[in-house]
Formats: C-alpha cells, sequence, structure tokens
C-alpha cells in the first residue's frame, strides 16, 4: 500500500478507514472528507466505498415521516466528488459504479409543468422544492460527470456514458450518451454482445 499511496497518502487511507470503523461499519471504507446531511434519513448497505469530496444530503419533504429517502445498495462504489440529494426518494441498487464528479437528484427548486408553475419573477431559492423519485437498479454504472434529475429510473446493468443528462428513463442492458441521455447499444442476450441501436 505505501507503494501505491505513498507515506502521508497512506496516512490518510488509515484516518479514513478509522472514521469508517467508527462511524459507519457497514462500510468497506469511506475517504475523508466526507459530508453527509440528515444521516436519520439515510441508509447506506455493506461494503461501501466512498472517494473523496463526496456529499450525501437528505431532506426529508415530509415532516410527519421519519422514513429513509437515500437509500444506497450493497457493494456500490462511488468515487470522487459525487453529490447525491433527496428528498423524497432516492434508491440506488447493489453493484453499482459510480464515477467522479456525478450528481444524482429527486429535488428541484419549483415546478416548471402543468397548470400551477413557477414564475422566473421569483428567486430561486424562494420557489417551493419539489421531488420526483430517482430509482438507480443493481449493476448500473455511471460515467464521469453524469448527472441524473428527477423522475427518472436507470435499469438493470445499464451504462451512462461520461458527461451524459439522464432527464427520462434507461430502460434495463442498455448504453446511453448524450444530453439529453439517448440510448445507443443495447446488449443483446442471445448473442452476447452490445447491439447499436439503429435510428
Amino acid at each position: 500500500m505505501l507503494k501505491r499511496y505513498g507515506f502521508w497518502g497512506l496516512v490518510r487511507v488509515l484516518v479514513s478507514l478509522l472514521y469508517t470503523k467508527i462511524y459507519f461499519k457497514n462500510a468497506r471504507l469511506i475517504r475523508l472528507p466526507f459530508d453527509i446531511r440528515n444521516r436519520r434519513f439515510i441508509e447506506i448497505g455493506k461494503s461501501f466505498t466512498s472517494g473523496i469530496g463526496c456529499r450525501l444530503e437528505a431532506h426529508q419533504m415530509d415532516a410527519s415521516k421519519s422514513s429513509k429517502v437515500l437509500i444506497i445498495g450493497e457493494h456500490v462504489q462511488v468515487n470522487d466528488y459525487i453529490h447525491i440529494a433527496a428528498g423524497e426518494k432516492v434508491q440506488i441498487g447493489n453493484h453499482v459504479l459510480i464515477a467522479s464528479k456525478v450528481f444524482i437528484t429527486d429535488i428541484n427548486h419549483g415546478l416548471y409543468q402543468g397548470e400551477q408553475v413557477d414564475s422566473p419573477l421569483v428567486p430561486p431559492n424562494d420557489r417551493q422544492l419539489s421531488t420526483n423519485p430517482v430509482f438507480i437498479e443493481d449493476n448500473v454504472w455511471l460515467g464521469e460527470n453524469v448527472c441524473v434529475m428527477p423522475g427518472t429510473t436507470i435499469g438493470f446493468g445499464s451504462i451512462i456514458g461520461a458527461s451524459s443528462v439522464v432527464t427520462k428513463s434507461i430502460p434495463a442492458h442498455c448504453i446511453a450518451v448524450g444530453n439529453p441521455a439517448r440510448v445507443i447499444k443495447v446488449f443483446n442476450m442471445e448473442k452476447q454482445r452490445w447491439d447499436a441501436v439503429v435510428k
């Protein structure tokens, strides 16, 4: 480990490991600094691993409830500087891999569809928060700088390419890229290969 991290890097890892074992016994390793807000509304599954500078925040929108709004499954690995914000439900499945600088949220400042919408004349911080659940199923891989927006589901085993913005749900066994993210490949179970989607 000394060759891999260097002396001070190894010290940082050991401090992070000590922090993990004291505060998150089920986790594998949470690298510091690590920012967690309203932990009582967050559930972290066993063998969770994080990079540095991660921020997990839960804003239970229904004051009468004490249920978890951010649920992270087992064997999830997130890399540096990810930000996950949950107000109603962000649920991440098992064996999910999340690259660095990824943003996932089910919260929006204001309403922008339907009959009662927020006006641009109202400052964004004064607009009422709205939520729409996000579900990331098992075996998903999110690339660098991905944004996953409210009201979306990413299906089992799918891959979201770097810098993509997920604004609509992505089916299982797909590769999706772009802004907004669109499916470009689907895994062919019979032939065991990724087939391009022909438009």
